[in-house]
């Protein structure tokens, strides 16, 4: 028999913020993220805005000056949003049994930032002048790994890269330590911060991204018709399991239990989603079955919704593919409306939405969804919060290479 696992700690670092009640407070709010790129020279792309998240690591409590030498950009996000996660849960590691406990810590890309920099010293300054550092930095493990020795967690300890579902399949792949007993607490999400020079124009180029310059806070409108491209982002999402029994024993605050958690794969194109959503439903069906619910039982989905003109029309029909007649009664948010997309860590930030949607009662709003594409014809809660109970939610998450992965999470 599965062993319950439930989530009692959630940390985030965010275009809107790195602590989880003022990150809660501006996408209730409708509030956007997206703004001017500043941390590096962005003249000649056409493309200069995206959700850069406000981060001094230096004033961050994170690690000593010594330690962030050593740490990446998506380390340092992934570090900061583990502690907050940790703290949350008021888990003390200390008096726990270290190979009881494991991170899984996801990134799609990783450290993008060390290999630019590198790359740089490496062709101007010689090869002596790059640094040591630069593997453990730019491995995508490498948050995983510092987050595992922060807390001396000596259980399941890796990383998945999945591309945009890289932080879906984290935390699906901790619900199944613990489910099957390999854990008793992990520690999981994703991190990414791949809002670099090539990173920006890369995505650019491949003509990913929005070009709404004149325009950059609407510019992610998921299901608007007007969309033309996601807009690129950074940040890391975080959640802390707990199995059941242990979380209670304990006396933890539980926000919700992770029921369920599909994945599959679309096997096609290596960009653009199945059109006909199949890929996406297969992995929403897996996760009802995982957690023994009809489709009727779900009353919301965090869409993966990217404002792309293809994957948010495959949503659509994989949700109708899935929920039938129930697909109307659903209500259905994008998260990314608010930030743009962080790639690898949005579906570590959703969790976390989703869970606080469970836990308070509120159905976060798609802004800047004006006039609906007429494909893309379900309840996407447009501009304005919801207050509504929600007993059962959905987190949706598909990424290039055709990855994708769904979790439900669930009222105790």
């Amino acid at each position: 028999m599965k062993r319950r696992a439930v989530v009692t700690g959630l940390g985030v670092v965010t275009p809107l913020g790195r602590k989880v009640d003022l990150f809660w407070e501006r996408i209730v709010r409708g509030d956007s993220g997206v703004g001017p790129i500043t941390l590096f020279d962005v003249a000649g792309y056409r493309v200069q805005f995206g959700g850069q998240v406000p981060w001094e690591p230096e004033t961050e409590d994170i690690a000593n000056p010594k330690e962030l030498k050593r740490l990446d950009r998506f380390t340092q996000f992934a570090i900061a949003a583990a502690k907050d996660a940790v703290a949350d849960s008021g888990i003390d590691f200390s008096r726990e049994e270290p190979f009881r406990c494991g991170v899984v810590i996801g990134s799609g890309i990783g450290g993008l930032w060390e290999f630019e920099i590198q790359e740089e010293r490496l062709l101007h300054k010689g090869i002596d002048k790059v640094s040591p550092f630069t593997i453990p930095k730019l491995m995508v493990n490498s948050a995983s790994g510092h987050v595992s020795a922060l807390y001396g967690a000596k259980g399941p300890n890796f990383a998945v890269a999945t591309a945009c579902a890289s932080a879906a399949n984290s935390i699906g792949s901790a619900l199944r330590a613990i489910q099957y007993g390999d854990a008793d607490v992990m520690i999981t999400g994703a991190s990414e911060a791949a809002l670099t020079p090539i990173g920006l124009a890369g995505f650019q180029n491949m003509r990913a991204l929005s070009f709404r310059s004149d325009a950059p806070q609407q510019a992610s409108r998921p299901f608007d018709v007007d969309r033309d491209g996601f807009v690129l982002s950074e940040g890391a999402g975080v959640l802390v399991l707990e199995e059941f029994e242990h979380a209670r024993a304990r006396g933890a605050r539980i926000y919700a239990e992770l029921k369920g958690y599909g994945a599959s794969g679309d096997a096609g194109h290596i960009t653009q989603p199945d059109e006909d959503g199949r890929g996406g439903a297969h992995a929403m069906a897996m996760a009802l079955a995982d957690a023994g619910l009809a489709p009727e039982a779900v009353h919301y989905i965090n869409a993966h919704g990217t404002s792309t003109p293809l994957g948010d029309v495959a949503e659509t029909k994989a949700v109708k593919r899935v929920f039938g007649d129930h697909a109307k009664r659903l209500a259905i948010s994008s998260t990314k409306s608010h930030l743009g997309h962080t790639l690898g860590a949005s579906g570590g930030i959703e969790a976390v939405v989703c869970a606080l949607t469970i836990a308070r009662n509120v159905i976060t709003p798609t802004i800047n969804l004006d006039t609906p594409d007429p494909e893309c014809d379900l309840d996407y809660v447009p501009k304005v919060a919801r207050e509504a109970r929600v007993d059962v939610a959905m987190s949706n998450s598909f990424g290039f290479g055709g990855h994708n992965g769904s979790l439900v999470l669930a009222r105790v």
